[in-house]
């Protein structure tokens, strides 16, 4: 009896010790000494957050002492960090200073560790919050094309996909909430994006190799589009959005909510968009042959879509776990893919002949689980998983027939096991599963049917000596693309050199593919505090991508390129005419290797702030299309019985330019520049600047660069009312590719209004905002369409939003 009498005083002995230990208590000043209130306070591998009070204050419960990490931010704050040794007795009466920055600093969900868009070696752009709400469009292309570094590759408004450095399609990852996106995007530009910006909550773009994190598929960066669908916090709350635009009459309806019963956490969110062609200043081709009609609108690029998201999560002390399930349909027009027949009298004249025009029919389902936990053991501190099911259908529908469908279901799982800090590195190890079954068919179906797996195992380090963080990591991976009794569409091909030589038939028709790749990436970074209000970010890597299966395994017209394309595992067929244009490649497929050096200089604090980029990007067998002086019937006619045509059809109108995918050595270099300067408390002026340079080693240029552009922004922040003027300049770009032709310049005026007002316990804003305001002709040279499809005119855009 005596021995437990002692045992438990020494428990109460020691659980006394702990409480003093637990208390950590301070306050957040500004650079004066004033409060900042309601600034967000995190502990570093914990669940544990807070916001302290009207005078700075905050106090803090631990269950253990050693050495903590605290995070705060505040809006109008640069973020910051404070490692603190904290004895048994507890701290207190800390006093931790948070300069002010005239830059938006954002955190990163994309990353396993707390950090903001100026802590990392990488350079990172984040878009939220009301600028999000003012720049989101119906296409994520379109949503990011202002973002410094990000433009778009244009497809009529209807599919655009967002392009980082002169990089885009399997290169440039798209995830949702970390997982990807699980769409058709990246095969095709003609092929819409699934994630939906008007319930986002942030879009993250990380620009360079991502590959540590994202696999070999994000070795040109990664776009990040992150909601709630999973909540994380027993908050209630809601949000809605109502929006009219004139260029195109478009109407959207979003909203999304979450709450709480007790430990169980739900969230909806729901959307609404349609619109008609959208308007422009002239004509929509570039070259309108003598006599066309022209309609004052980029034809066939209507659309509506809709969607919904259900979700719920069980909240812990440590972290949460929750699942969501997400349903997307989208319709749009497809232009440049539609046919004509003939010009015709009356109202009939006003609207595109129905039979004649394409439209895709999108559908998908997703399902994703998420957790985060976190444990106070003596080795591991937190456990991420991401595990989601997507469910892909795109039909691309001409009248009232089904041309071709493309399909993907794909599965993805990946778990970050993060250990306590040791000699202080904080880190940890993830494992990244990936597999998608992807099929195309119909007349236009351009790759066979094909099974994509990935399996990877990621290590990344971090820690602070001193004044410099230092940041390592390291990714293997294996991946196996195959495909089992491909069948090819029959080819005839022949050149347009004088002699019109013709080509056979294809050598093989049915074949079998198996193709296994070892993708492995380094990457070291630091970023080095090395004055007071600046920071120097170096990131050297090292990625390796295996082709894609579309890049392997093409082989056939592909309409939103206007182009025949014909994959990798084929080569040129050096026998003379009459023989098979092409036949099976006997030599090894090679992985693209990619050595990227990003320099980045930031002034943080103060009130004038920049943010320089330099960055230098070689890769090795890159994946090009080259022009092969053939052409190949498209396999689709124009034909229409009973049909009058006003004009001769030429000879080759149902011809395509046929290309193959080679590797070659290339570089991309280039510039990111942003510079800010708070005029007063209320006003701030942002000038930025971007430049791409995109060339083969051995000469030549790459298709579809993107020009040199800068812009200025004015813009006003006061409590009722908010502005900005923007003026965007695209230069001219005539560095081109073979059959490729010049672009010219245009400068762009955009403007934005807001008036903030509170009704019924509701913080509400009216909305006006204005895009190309001198209602200018432009031509995107990253789109395919450049030729076809402008850039929209004139449009004024009204709307209200509220939160409540």
């Amino acid at each position: 009896m005596r021995k437990q009498h002692k045992l438990a005083l020494a428990i109460a002995a020691l659980c006394c010790n702990a409480a003093a230990a637990q208390q950590v208590t301070g306050k957040i000043v500004d650079e004066q000494g004033r409060p900042v209130a309601n600034a967000q306070v995190s502990l570093a591998g914990s669940n544990t957050d807070f916001k302290t009070a009207a005078d700075g204050s905050f106090s803090l419960q631990l269950n253990r002492f050693g050495v903590i990490e605290l995070h705060a931010e505040a809006e109008q704050f640069v973020h910051k960090n404070w490692r603190l040794d904290v004895p048994a007795e507890g701290l207190n009466g800390l006093v931790l200073t948070l300069p002010a920055t005239a830059l938006e600093i954002i955190d990163i969900k994309a990353s396993p560790f707390h950090a903001s868009v100026v802590e990392s070696a990488m350079p990172v752009t984040v878009l939220s919050g009301e600028k999000l709400k003012m720049n989101q469009a119906a296409t994520l292309g379109d949503t990011l094309k202002n973002e410094v570094g990000v433009h778009s590759n244009f497809y009529g408004s209807v599919a655009s996909s967002p392009i980082i450095r002169g990089l885009d399609g399997p290169r440039v990852l798209i995830t949702q909430n970390g997982l990807d996106a699980g769409d058709a995007s990246r095969v095709g530009p003609d092929h819409s994006v699934s994630a939906e910006a008007s319930t986002a909550e942030q879009i993250e773009v990380l620009r360079g190799p991502a590959t540590l994190l994202y696999g070999s598929g994000a070795i040109g960066g990664v776009v990040n589009v992150v909601d709630q669908r999973i909540p994380t916090t027993d908050e209630t709350k809601a949000s809605y959005l109502l929006q009219r635009e004139s260029v195109n009459n478009e109407k959207l309806v979003s909203a999304a909510g979450q709450t709480a019963v007790g430990a169980v956490a739900f969230y909806a969110d729901a959307f609404w968009r349609d619109h008609d062609s959208y308007k422009i200043p002239g004509s929509a081709e570039a070259n309108p042959e003598a006599g066309e009609e022209q309609t004052g609108r980029v034809e066939n690029t209507q659309g509506e879509a809709e969607g919904y998201t259900l979700g719920s999560s069980y909240l812990l002390d440590n972290g949460y776990v929750g699942l969501s399930f997400g349903r997307l349909e989208r319709q749009y027009g497809i232009p440049g893919h539609h046919h004509h027949h003939g010009e015709e009298e009356g109202e009939e004249a006003e609207h595109e002949d129905a039979a004649g025009s394409v439209f895709a029919d999108m559908t998908q389902n997703r399902v994703q689980l998420l957790s985060e936990l976190h444990f106070d053991h003596s080795w591991i501190s937190g456990l991420n998983s991401r595990i989601g099911y997507t469910d892909y259908q795109h039909a691309e529908i001409e009248g009232d027939e089904v041309g071709t469908t493309f399909t993907n279901q794909s599965e993805e799982a990946r778990f970050e096991l993060l250990h306590r800090e040791w000699l202080n590195w904080k880190g940890g190890l993830s494992l990244h599963y990936k597999h998608s079954d992807f099929e195309a068919v119909g007349e236009e179906a351009f790759t066979p049917p094909s099974d994509s797996q990935s399996l990877a195992l990621g290590w990344i380090e971090e820690r602070h000596f001193g004044a410099v963080l230092l940041q390592l990591g390291a990714r293997v991976e294996q991946v196996k693309i195959s495909a089992s009794d491909a069948l090819l569409p029959p080819l005839s091909a022949h050149s347009h050199d004088g002699d019109d030589h013709e080509y056979g038939g294809n050598a093989i028709r049915v074949f079998d593919a198996e193709h296994k790749f070892e993708p492995s990436s380094l990457s070291a970074g630091l970023v080095w505090d090395f004055t007071e209000g600046y920071n120097l970010g170096v990131s050297v890597s090292r990625s390796e991508r295996a082709p894609s299966a579309a890049e392997l395994l093409s082989f056939g017209p592909h309409i939103g390129t206007q182009s025949y394309e014909v994959g990798a595992l084929f080569i040129r067929n050096p026998d003379a005419e009459g023989e098979a244009a092409f036949v099976l490649n006997p030599n090894p497929i090679e992985m693209e290797t990619a050595t990227n050096l990003d320099l980045t200089l930031r002034k943080i604090s103060g009130d004038f702030g920049f943010v320089l980029n330099a960055f230098y990007n070689q890769v090795d067998n890159y994946y090009y299309q080259t022009n092969t002086g053939l052409f190949a019937e498209s396999g689709h006619s124009h034909e229409h019985e009973g049909e009058e045509h006003h004009h001769e059809e030429e000879e080759h109108s149902d011809e395509l330019p046929l290309y193959l995918f080679q590797p070659a050595d290339a570089l991309l270099h280039g510039f990111e520049a942003q510079l800010i300067w708070k005029l007063a408390p209320q006003w701030t002026w942002t000038n930025q600047a971007d430049y791409i340079r995109a060339r083969l080693k051995e000469g030549g240029d790459l298709p579809r660069t993107p020009p040199l552009r800068f812009s200025t922004e004015l813009a006003y922040q006061g409590q009722w009312f908010s502005s900005d003027l923007r003026l965007t300049h695209y230069g001219k770009q005539d560095k081109l590719e073979v059959l490729e032709t010049a672009t010219a310049g245009y400068t762009v005026l955009d403007a934005n209004l807001n008036y903030y007002f509170d009704w019924a316990g509701q913080d509400m804003a009216f909305y006006v905002k204005g895009s190309n305001l001198t209602d200018r002709e432009a031509r995107v040279h990253s789109s395919f369409l450049k030729d076809l499809a402008p850039l929209p005119g004139r449009s004024i855009g009204v709307g209200i939003r509220g939160e409540f």
